[in-house]
């Protein structure tokens, strides 16, 4: 007669080691996650210095007027931020833009101005900014100049989601994919950086006249 050998039952793992497990996983699942990362090889990196008199080509906003990256970085007084969203008036791009709407004064008391990019006409930029109360520009380019420029193409067509930060000397601060909250984050961080970076200096202390025999 063959004995049956009871199997163990598995070791109970204690609630707060759990909790600690599941904290540490979460961490290492952020520096794994790839989904902040441009897909194309060519796209500029953070703190690239790009030549902004040939970079994107031309664009348009949703008022029919011609731009260019360049001339958004010069009328701005900080910089430019550009979120890129796949199609006007669809959900997610819906809760994207009305995220930066409620975070518009926010931003840019900081110097930034804000657009929202994409390949749709004018007339459906026009009527997603109309409908959306949004106080900043749509730039609509249609060609994807601009949007393959930054490695935010879809191939063969279509626009990933992701934001862009330049400052007025053409260095890249932001250029990232991610989801309408993720988008809105690196900017607010950027932000926050920044205005740290501002306070810091203006308490550094100065240093005092030396003193001369008369």
């Amino acid at each position: 007669m063959v004995e049956l050998r009871k199997r163990k039952a598995p070791a109970q793992v204690p609630a707060a080691e759990r909790e600690t497990k599941k904290v540490q996983a979460s961490k290492v699942s952020r520096k794994l996650d790839v989904s902040k990362a441009i897909p194309d090889d060519k796209a500029p990196k953070v703190g690239d210095k790009l030549d902004l008199d040939n970079f994107g080509g031309d664009i348009e906003t949703n008022d029919g007027q011609k731009t260019t990256l360049k001339d958004l970085v010069d009328a701005s007084k900080a910089g430019v931020v550009l979120f890129t969203y796949p199609r006007a008036s669809t959900p997610g791009c819906t809760k994207q833009a009305c995220l930066f709407r409620d975070n518009y004064d926010s931003i840019t008391e900081s110097g930034f101005s804000i657009y929202g990019l994409s390949a749709d006409s004018p007339k459906a930029n026009t009527t997603f900014k109309t409908k959306q109360s949004l106080p900043y520009p749509l730039l609509c380019n249609p060609t994807a100049t601009l949007i393959a420029a930054l490695g935010l193409k879809k191939s063969p067509r279509g626009t990933i989601r992701g934001v862009f930060a330049i400052d007025k000397h053409g260095k890249v601060l932001i250029l990232q994919t991610g989801g309408p909250d993720a988008t809105l984050n690196a900017v607010q961080d950027l932000v926050a950086e920044l205005q740290e970076q501002s306070s810091s200096k203006d308490k550094t202390p100065r240093a005092s006249p030396i003193a001369t025999d008369k």
